[in-house]
């Protein structure tokens, strides 16, 4: 008789385990399970530190591009945190306080993936537009960043999701530290078992 995979598990998770074969079945879906778990950990730190890496980049992109519309560093920050503002109607200091982060730390590196995702589409759309509308000057600039980052809020909420309410995520740094030390533990496993 041939099972499924499926039909297996159930058999085994309803069999007797003082059975040596359904003890054994039983042992080996709970390895198989707690295994997908770990893939799907994985899976989900590597897309979040891509994320916070992929919202770096693009931060750049729209400095560079600012820059060239006559807008310094100092008011590169004030556009990017009144734009955090619009989107987490907090300023930088109470979302850093609200959700425990060092002063010192950017809060891209604590937010959950959606979250920096949700800056990135913002960000994206401000050198989208400024770039398309022919902006220049820090206030118009800012005025296009701030209504980007509403539009993507205002998707969120209608959503159900509330930015500023969601939790703060593990440290991005450590996360891919992490991450790089079980690369690193995988390949060393890997060249010794060869």
């Amino acid at each position: 008789m041939l099972l499924t995979r499926y039909a297996c598990y159930l058999i085994a998770q309803n069999g007797d385990s003082r059975k040596e074969e359904i003890a054994f079945a039983q042992n080996y879906f709970a390895v198989q399970t707690r295994r997908a778990e770990l893939v799907e950990q994985r899976l989900l730190a590597y897309e979040r530190v891509k994320a916070r890496e992929k919202l770096s980049q693009t931060e750049k992109q729209l400095s560079g591009i600012l820059y060239e519309r006559g807008v310094d560093s100092q008011g590169f920050a004030l556009i990017r945190s009144k734009g955090d503002q619009a989107l987490f109607r907090l300023s930088t200091q109470q979302l850093k306080k609200k959700l425990g982060i060092p002063d010192s730390r950017p809060v891209a590196d604590f937010l959950p993936t959606i979250s920096i995702k949700s800056k990135d589409l913002a960000n994206e759309m401000t050198g989208l537009n400024v770039q398309a509308k022919d902006l220049r000057g820090q206030n118009k600039i800012e005025k296009e960043h701030v209504d980007n980052n509403l539009a993507v809020r205002n998707m969120l909420t209608q959503r159900g999701i509330v930015p500023e309410n969601l939790p703060p995520a593990e440290d991005v740094k450590k996360l891919k530290r992490r991450l790089e030390g079980d690369e690193k533990s995988v390949l060393k496993e890997t060249k010794r078992k060869k």
